[in-house]
């Protein structure tokens, strides 16, 4: 088997082109913390909980499953969770006593 001699050149003038016209960052990206974000292991997963009311969470039950959304309200027995990844128009009433873990994001590319 030979190889055709326009195949060299070929890939070589493509990869020229697509390293020419890919965008160069001047500036270089770091990783800066989210203000206000933290959790505090003084307080109840409750407090935790209503401290990051407006943002995005990932909440991992006992029974291990999983949700991710937006914290709406937190009662004292309840979490209302809002816009559920994967599941447009749809929200979670979520019992706080089985909830095992709650993510939330703590630094971010700047």
């Amino acid at each position: 088997m030979s190889r055709k001699p326009y195949v060299l050149p070929v890939v070589v003038a493509l990869i020229t082109c697509w390293l020419a016209l890919t965008p160069f960052q001047s500036q270089a990206r770091s990783v800066v913390p989210v203000e206000g974000a933290g959790f505090n292991t003084a307080m109840s997963l409750a407090d935790n909980l209503k401290s990051h009311i407006g943002q995005n969470v990932f909440i991992t039950l006992k029974s291990g499953n999983s949700f991710q959304g937006y914290i709406k309200s937190v009662g004292d027995n309840l979490l209302h969770l809002e816009k559920l990844a994967g599941k447009d128009f749809y929200d979670a009433l979520i019992r706080i006593d089985e909830i095992n873990a709650m993510e939330a994001k703590f630094r971010e590319m700047k």
